[in-house]
């Protein structure tokens, strides 16, 4: 304990705080946990219950972000079922080494061995006594400590060596100098040549699927579809770009940008004008097909008209 009375690592003169979350399965034993770590004059925000993906994902984030150089020690502790779901959502994120800890020893060798400064506790299998005991052992247990994986006893030079240059590398992993796409779609259509659109020029699409059809289109600037119609009907979201739909049949405009949806119905006759260079992921019920019900100029004639009046 700090002078104040406030909690403290082994390892750090910084006060701990704790960021806390779980599951339904998890929130009572979390709850238990909350409650002791207040009552050791530990600050802890404790994020509620939500999903065990929702609330890793949650206390990984806040813990990824902040500082060894701020002004408390912030680690993190999370509880679902298992005690297994929230630790892989937390530990998504750099510098973030999340651990499921059944037992005291579990503790203290995610402690010693990694670092560990996320606890994952289970709901299911551990009961409120010996959680503090985990948690206990869990904070006052410092890096390198001697620890059951080595009969606890000290751990020899080039060991001492590896868990020092382990403190460096592990941090970054998971860091890139690119941004990694994490859209689903997206990833079905990288590095995929897609075919052009042979009867609506400016258009290409690559099909992933058929009956039922899904496919990954991309337009051209200033490109128009004229009215068509499809004899399913079919669901579309906007990656990238801007685009406005008429549907004739319900008399209705559509403007879409990215991540917009648009569910257009079997046989409803429809307009596009593509305002910017475009993506798009769209599923079909059945297979693809497309009848026109007027000729390229007449649709980019109509669009234009309709364009004017609404500026």
């Amino acid at each position: 304990m700090a002078a104040d009375g406030t909690a403290t690592t082994t390892t750090t003169t910084r006060p701990v705080k704790i960021i806390a979350g779980s599951d339904d399965f998890g929130t009572p034993l979390k709850d238990a946990l909350v409650s002791h770590l207040r009552s050791r004059n530990i600050e802890v925000q404790d994020l509620g219950t939500s999903s065990y993906y929702s609330a890793g994902a949650e206390v990984g984030r806040l813990v990824s972000e902040s500082s060894s150089s701020s002004d408390v020690d912030l680690r993190g502790l999370v509880a679902c079922g298992t005690g297994a779901g929230v630790s892989i959502f937390a530990n998504k994120f750099p510098g973030v080494f999340a651990a499921t800890c059944l037992t005291p020893a579990d503790a203290i060798n995610a402690r010693s061995i990694n670092n560990s400064n996320v606890l994952a506790v289970s709901g299911k299998s551990t009961s409120p006594e010996s959680a503090i005991e985990i948690v206990d052992t869990w904070l006052k247990t410092p890096f390198k400590a001697p620890c059951p994986a080595n009969d606890n006893k000290p751990w020899p030079e080039e060991i001492h060596s590896f868990l020092d240059n382990s403190l460096k590398e592990m941090p970054e992993i998971g860091k890139s100098g690119t941004v990694q796409d994490t859209c689903a779609v997206c990833c079905l259509v990288k590095n995929r040549e897609l075919n052009p659109i042979d009867i609506i020029p400016g258009g290409s699409m690559k099909i992933l699927r058929e009956s039922p059809t899904s496919a990954f289109v991309r337009f051209k600037a200033g490109s128009v579809e004229p009215a068509h119609h499809h004899t399913f009907g079919h669901d579309l979201v906007v990656i990238e770009g801007k685009k406005s739909v008429w549907n004739l049949t319900k008399e209705e405009r559509y403007d879409l940008t990215v991540g917009d949806y648009l569910f257009t119905p079997a046989g409803d006759v429809h307009r596009v004008k593509y305002h910017e260079d475009t993506e798009f992921f769209i599923k079909w019920d059945g297979h693809w097909d497309m009848f026109f019900d007027e000729d390229l100029e007449t649709g980019k004639n109509a669009i234009e008209k309709e364009l004017d009046k609404s500026n």
